[in-house]
């Protein structure tokens, strides 16, 4: 459960039914709690509602908006500072029109106009599972129940009421309905994707007001400091040369022969798509690979004198992973040719990498981690710039040339967010 972002993936939603509601009734049978834990790992709900050396699902990870930061809530069945003393429609209101137990309005921080499509009986399942949950009185998350928790969002945002008018703008509360004319393999695939995996809350972009903007779905949004990239169908800055099997593996393990997971993408791997059957993420390929995707623009090539600068540099730091003509190594260190995050036009992941470092995260399926070291101790603003326009144009790439301000404003916000 995500900030206007964070691309997870939901499994065994389809097994649900997505042609309708469900009349309630309980079950707590041993196949309807596995298939909460199945739907609550593939929602990636345990990154965004676990603080650092927090209790899982106790809340009060701080999660940044373009308004300020959200603390996530106690989703633990601890019945004063969790969602014990919710009752089932309750939990299912929350989900579906975003309104909490006393009707004040939720933040889309909590994903609720993509939740608004799962069906009851996923609701239902989801609360089912979270409430085996060992219940934490958390002292670092305030109460769920509570409508006015402090939140860190600019005035007015900070009162819930505003919200309404967000909601009367951007969310149309609705269960996903299949398209007759696609495959069951391809409405599978969409349910996840636009409904518990949220993966438009990452990579679709968002207007002035974080809304999404629906016709350019998938095309990739720049979000805390990182730019998930598209992940329609574009050849370049896409998916559109990856094969069905090759987002499978990427989803699996984190890599695969054109690219490397990491950032928050890596805590999606480690913590949802990692532990999704194959069929659920086959299903997801497919109806990416049917998402129209949109060429980007390749703006002003980098200066020659910088590009050879940027060459220079990258053959002495960097040449000893990624190879001399940006392979790579298979399975270890990702190749930056053809790479659709480098070619992406905006240049925040390429530099904040090349400023921090990256490192993969294990999995079942690939236990072994790879890791990049941080540069902004070794190289310049101008140098990291440099190297960042070579990568982005060399090996059949093309991308907007990278500035040296670009890279001063990231190490900026970098330290920025130290010092919080």
């Amino acid at each position: 459960m995500n900030i206007f972002r964070y691309g997870a993936l939901a499994a065994m939603a389809f097994s649900a039914g997505i042609a309708g509601t469900a009349a309630y009734a309980a079950d707590t049978s041993y196949a309807q709690l596995q298939r909460g834990k199945s739907l609550v790992d593939a929602g990636d709900c345990v990154s965004c509602h676990t603080v650092d050396g927090g209790k899982p699902f106790a809340g009060g990870r701080p999660i940044e908006t373009p308004f300020g930061l959200i603390y996530s809530p106690n989703i633990t069945p601890d019945r004063e500072t969790g969602i014990g003393a919710w009752s089932d429609e309750e939990f299912y209101n929350a989900m579906h029109f975003g309104t909490d137990p006393k009707g004040a309005r939720l933040y889309p921080a909590f994903p609720y106009p993509y939740y608004s499509k799962l069906t009851r009986s996923d609701v239902d399942a989801i609360r089912q599972y979270l409430n085996t949950l060992p219940p934490v009185r958390s002292a670092i998350a305030v109460s769920a129940n509570n409508a006015h928790r402090v939140s860190g969002l600019i005035w007015p945002l900070n009162y819930r009421f505003f919200m309404r008018g967000w909601d009367w703008l951007f969310f149309d509360p609705g269960e996903f309905r299949p398209n007759p004319k696609k495959s069951a393999e391809w409405n599978r695939g969409a349910y996840l994707v636009e409904g518990a995996a949220h993966c438009g809350a990452c990579h679709t972009p968002k207007n002035t007001l974080g809304g999404d903007e629906n016709s350019h779905l998938l095309q990739g949004a720049n979000i805390q400091n990182w730019f998930a990239p598209q992940i329609a169908n574009d050849v370049r800055s896409g998916v559109g040369s990856w094969s069905t099997d090759d987002i499978v593996e990427y989803l699996k393990t984190g890599r695969n022969k054109f690219s490397g997971a990491t950032g928050p993408m890596a805590e999606v791997v480690g913590n949802s798509t990692s532990k999704l059957p194959d069929s659920d993420l086959h299903a997801i390929a497919v109806y990416l690979k049917d998402t129209p995707g949109a060429a980007v623009d390749a703006g002003s090539k980098p200066e020659q004198k910088i590009f050879a600068s940027g060459k220079a540099i990258f053959a002495d730091s960097c040449a000893g992973c990624h190879q001399a003509n940006g392979q790579g190594v298979p399975q270890m260190f990702p190749p930056l040719a053809h790479n659709a995050n480098v070619q992406s036009s905006d240049p925040a992941t390429t530099i904040r990498v090349i400023l921090e470092g990256a490192q993969t995260v294990p999995t079942s399926a690939r236990p072994t981690a790879s890791s990049m070291p941080a540069y902004n101790w070794k190289l310049s603003d101008d140098q990291i710039a440099a190297v960042a326009n070579f990568v982005r144009n060399s090996w059949g790439n093309s991308a907007p040339a990278v500035s040296a301000s670009q890279v001063a404003e990231m190490r900026r916000q970098l330290q920025a967010n130290i010092a919080q």
